[in-house]
């Protein structure tokens, strides 16, 4: 039986709903190169690492930017109309490749219930669907606020199974959260590369997708004028803007570079002596599977989840953390402390890294025996 997938994130002003996706996808190729798979996707950036694998079929919806306050909105379309075309897509996509399994990253019903129609289209279908989740979300108390609301009701009629890209033991969903639907733990999803060789100088500074960037590059400029024996990488994300890129091309000079913004930063961190970098997921999970003792510097706005997960993984003493305003020579003497993980820490910390493959494992047990609850 070939399997049919279909993945759904919503996304926002970053790359890490679309970037889960996008390797839990490979891995459910790897594990059957006869499946089917398919990603919805609401950026509006053509990053590497989503071109790159000609078996991954991408639909485009609508891109709705998250701003500072935590609301959406099109750069061009009047909000409901925008909402009312991803929903028209989605369902169109659902009608037309049947899938045996929609995956949704995050918001169960997309940003504004766009998903409702081609969800109950699927189900009726025969269709499984599946919820995944990262490991933090955001503050316990705004979570338990947002699953109270419409958001998130009768999720557990709607969703076969839930997947928490993370651990029990690091955030509990249904303890922090409230979360009284069954949940699976799969481990971090991450991009595992091989061995690379380190350049002993280097300071690679990363902004994930970029959007919110400028004081990570800032603080990395103010670290490397103290620290003139090493050499300095930026990597700013395609949502750094062109005022950004004009600011990067400024601080860049003989010792700093200014790598693409469409590439991913997991090989330039596993070259690094050092990594500072914001505490977003794929940014954080790609310095760790690098080995990489990373200083992050997390946002605090519009969201917690940056520095929730930067603290816990510095109490877990996996991280530094610091925070905009800190001195830079404070930064700059974390640089003499040993930045390389040691062999089993990861482990050690019950931080498992293969959480796509778990993942797709979960995925595949619905084709074939359609249902694992």
């Amino acid at each position: 039986m070939v399997g049919r997938h279909l993945f759904y994130s919503h996304d926002g002003y970053g790359l890490g709903h679309v970037r889960r996706n996008s390797l839990i996808a490979r891995a459910v190729l790897d594990t059957d190169p006869a499946a089917q798979v398919s990603l919805v996707t609401g950026i509006d950036v053509r990053p590497r690492w989503l071109r790159q694998d000609a078996r991954l079929r991408v639909h485009r919806v609508p891109p709705m930017l998250k701003s500072a306050d935590g609301s959406y909105r099109h750069e061009r379309l009047p909000f409901w109309d925008a909402v009312r075309e991803r929903e028209r897509i989605f369902k169109e996509v659902v009608e037309h490749e049947r899938p045996d399994v929609v995956i949704v990253d995050r918001h169960p019903y997309g940003t504004a219930g766009e998903l409702r129609s081609g969800l109950d289209l699927a189900r009726r279908c025969g269709a499984a669907i599946v919820l995944g989740l990262r490991d933090v979300l955001d503050e316990p108390t705004i979570v338990r606020e947002e699953i109270r609301g419409l958001g998130w009701a009768h999720v557990e009629d709607v969703y076969d199974d839930v997947l928490v890209y993370g651990a029990r033991h690091f955030v509990d969903h249904e303890v922090e959260y409230g979360l009284g639907i069954p949940l699976h733990y799969c481990g971090w999803v991450v991009e595992r590369l091989g061995p690379n060789r380190v350049q002993h100088n280097l300071l690679v500074v990363a902004a994930g997708g970029g959007g919110d960037g400028a004081a990570v590059f800032e603080m990395g400029a103010q670290v490397l004028a103290r620290r003139t024996d090493m050499v300095g990488l930026f990597s700013p994300g395609p949502y750094a803007g062109d005022d950004a890129m004009r600011r990067l091309s400024y601080l860049a000079n003989g010792r700093v570079r200014v790598v693409s913004p469409l590439g991913a930063s997991g090989p330039w961190f596993s070259r690094a002596q050092a990594v500072l970098c914001m505490a977003g997921y794929n940014s954080t999970l790609e310095a760790l599977a690098a080995g990489q003792r990373p200083i992050l510097m997390p946002r605090r706005h519009p969201r917690r989840e940056q520095t929730i997960r930067a603290e816990r993984l510095n109490d877990l003493r996996l991280a530094d953390v610091v925070h905009a305003g800190t001195d830079p020579a404070e930064v700059a003497l974390l640089l003499q402390q040993p930045r390389h993980l040691s062999n089993g820490a990861l482990a050690s910390a019950g931080i498992r890294l293969d959480g796509a493959l778990r993942a797709a494992r979960r995925l595949h047990a619905f084709t074939k025996a359609g249902s694992v609850r």
